[in-house]
């Protein structure tokens, strides 16, 4: 279901069946090749992507989800939940290639990396549950709130807006929009000029965590001026 590979300090991830639907071989498949990522040492940056130019991921696999019995899909909810996390916080730098369609889970999958460069001629990322009678649970609208603007916030969860290449770069949905030729050779230019960043997993793991963890800076009540003021 999927590829890992490595190109000196650069992994490239690759999501390699067809629409990418989301099960549990997946979430087990890519949390297996993010182990081997943390576990090498030195400088390094995950490139992930699709070899479907057509599609990133489609989102869930509802033929899937309809027949699973009722503790997979629970066992899946939580496990696929935690991968977010996992990438959200990941110890290396992360860039999302978006590539194709990326919808509901796949959306989510690009927003948990720490960039994203989508291609510019064709593609949609879109939160399409309330279109397809779903309400998106607690830690997905957590996950979009974190990484999109207020108001992009809105257009995403509640009116399940297409983002295409150009208005998601303009709505700082992603960094960079590219033709489909360049996309992913801009992805790893980019990736190398900040793979170095990753040489201390702890630290860039660590800050990651400040940022989205449990009682975040940015989460606080108080202001800026008082944290600065009363830090201890």
């Amino acid at each position: 279901m999927i590829k890992l590979e490595r190109d000196e300090n650069i992994f490239k991830l690759i999501l390699d069946n067809g629409e990418n639907r989301w099960n549990t071989e997946l979430v087990r498949e890519i949390d297996t090749a993010l182990d081997e990522v943390e576990q090498s040492q030195g400088p390094a940056a995950l490139v992930t992507s699709s070899s479907d130019n057509k599609f990133f991921s489609n989102g869930l696999d509802l033929d899937w989800i309809s027949s699973a019995p009722s503790d997979e899909r629970a066992a899946f909810t939580k496990e696929f939940m935690a991968l977010m996390g996992r990438i959200i916080t990941f110890s290396v730098p992360s860039i999302c290639v978006v590539n194709g369609h990326a919808f509901g889970a796949g959306f989510m999958m690009a927003l948990a990396h720490d960039i994203r460069y989508m291609r510019s001629d064709r593609g949609y990322l879109c939160a399409n549950e309330i279109e397809i009678g779903m309400i998106i649970p607690d830690p997905e609208i957590a996950l979009f709130k974190h990484k999109l603007s207020a108001n992009v916030f809105f257009e995403t969860v509640q009116l399940a807006t297409r983002w295409t290449g150009s208005t998601a770069k303009a709505a700082g949905i992603v960094s960079e929009a590219f033709e489909i030729d360049v996309l992913k050779d801009q992805a790893f230019e980019k990736a190398r000029s900040i793979a170095r960043l990753g040489s201390n997993r702890k630290v860039y793991g660590g800050m990651k965590e400040r940022l989205f963890g449990k009682s975040a800076p940015n989460n606080s009540l108080d202001g800026a001026a008082h944290l600065l003021k009363e830090q201890t």
